[in-house]
């Protein structure tokens, strides 16, 4: 027969557990409060396939820095470092998380993006109005074609009341961004720079993509738009009778060659 618990031991074994319990709170608490970096860039690495990576990591988990390198995923020995540390803050606050991210070499301000839960399941990102300008010799660290590409110049980006949203299976966009391909060069042209063009991503029932000539020998044109999750681009590149030669190694890497011009179909 099992010896029956005192009222005195079941007195001294109840703060017992509550001390245990706290003491299990508290190390839990410590632990996400002091996480490393390193756990955020494991967790960027294995979402992005390894194309996207953040090496050297210093400080913690909610506010620290790394090398961002952009590669052509897991083997690939195309890899691109950006010119300065990336640094981030993360805030968790009742209804999400915000995210501030800053580079020296590319943001005067720092850019920000918030993440909301909606439904069962559901998630809206929204980035906060800003520009940034990045080198596009980082673009080269993807592998192909842009590996082969190795394009110089400035992408200018700006955004204007930007947000994506992903509820059961769906995805849909809201405002525009639109990013500026300023006084672009290629290895495979002599002609340097060939032009400068605009990427305009508009959001809405039915996103669209616009690619524009702003300036240049070079003139890339093109329009699409997503059909469910797919984009559906139609777009042609072509050169100044005066530069066809120069401009021949690229376009035949940009799309088929019909004549001076390349089509570029998407989709």
């Amino acid at each position: 027969m099992q010896p029956l618990s005192s009222p005195t031991t079941s007195r001294l074994a109840t703060p017992w557990r509550w001390a245990q319990a706290g003491a299990f709170a508290g190390l839990l608490l410590a632990i996400v409060l002091f996480a490393p970096a390193r756990w955020l860039t494991a967790l960027v690495q294995q979402a992005s396939g390894e194309r996207v990576m953040l090496l050297s990591p210093q400080g913690s988990l909610w506010q620290g820095s790394a090398q961002l390198v952009l590669s052509g995923g897991s083997g690939s020995r195309d890899a691109i470092a950006l010119p300065s540390a990336l640094a981030w803050r993360i805030r968790p606050a009742w209804n999400g998380l915000t995210l501030q991210l800053n580079a020296e070499c590319c943001t005067a301000q720092p850019l920000t993006l918030r993440a909301t839960p909606i439904g069962w399941g559901g998630m809206r990102l929204a980035l906060t109005d800003g520009q940034s300008q990045w080198p596009a010799s980082l673009l080269a660290g993807l592998g192909t074609p842009w590996n082969t590409v190795q394009a110089q110049g400035r992408l200018a980006a700006s955004t204007q009341g930007f947000s994506l949203e992903w509820q059961q299976g769906r995805l849909t966009l809201a405002g525009s961004v639109q990013i500026e391909a300023l006084q672009m060069s290629s290895r495979l042209s002599t002609l340097q720079p060939m032009g400068s063009y605009r990427l305009t991503l508009q959001g809405g029932p039915t996103s669209t993509l616009a690619l524009d000539t702003l300036e240049g020998n070079l003139e890339l044109t093109g329009q699409g738009q997503w059909v469910g999750q797919r984009l559906h681009f139609d777009g042609a590149a072509s050169a100044a009778p005066e530069s066809v030669e120069a401009l021949s190694n690229l376009l035949n890497i940009i799309g088929r060659r019909s004549g001076a011009r390349a089509i570029i179909k998407v989709g």
